[in-house]
């Protein structure tokens, strides 16, 4: 006798399915702006030079340990509201809202980019707001209202560094 193949139970957690749908999909502009925003701060770490390098060096490699965690966060909420999270350079260039930077820029344009970087990353997750509330996803919210206050925090941060 042949064992019945079950079919996985649908996802009953208060959201329906049309709107579980959108909020995957805003999630993945988010984890995809957020990973390349890692990979950009990853790559300054490695290549800055000049007279603020052991500055800049450990500044970046905080920020982009940060990111590391904050990817698995997003990805993982992605996967609980039932969807695939998008994971290739393909899908994250289609999806990002982040150019990639070619070649090695100077110390300061390094940090003209990444405050660019994290800002237009803030606006991502800040666009989400209205669906979330109308989706009541809290947990959604909470994760996004985190990952906002990290990139205007380090936007400011960052720009600070260029006043004179």
């Amino acid at each position: 006798m042949k064992a019945k193949t079950k079919k996985p139970a649908g996802i009953d957690i208060g959201i329906s399915d049309s709107d579980r749908t959108k909020i995957a999909n805003g999630l993945s502009h988010l984890l995809a702006d957020s990973y390349t925003l890692y990979l950009m701060t990853h790559n300054f770490h490695w290549n800055v030079t000049g007279p603020m390098f052991n500055t800049l060096h450990l500044m970046f490699m905080g920020q982009y340990t940060e990111q590391w965690t904050a990817l698995d966060m997003i990805a993982e909420r992605i996967r609980a509201l039932g969807h695939p999270a998008p994971g290739t350079y393909k899908e994250f260039v289609k999806l990002a809202s982040i150019k990639e930077v070619d070649g090695v820029p100077k110390a300061t344009e390094m940090i003209r980019l990444l405050v660019a970087a994290q800002e237009a990353t803030a606006r991502t997750a800040r666009d989400l707001f209205p669906l979330l509330d109308k989706a009541n996803d809290q947990p959604s919210a909470d994760l996004v209202t985190q990952r906002l206050e990290v990139h205007e925090k380090t936007a400011w941060m960052l720009r600070s560094l260029l006043e004179e």
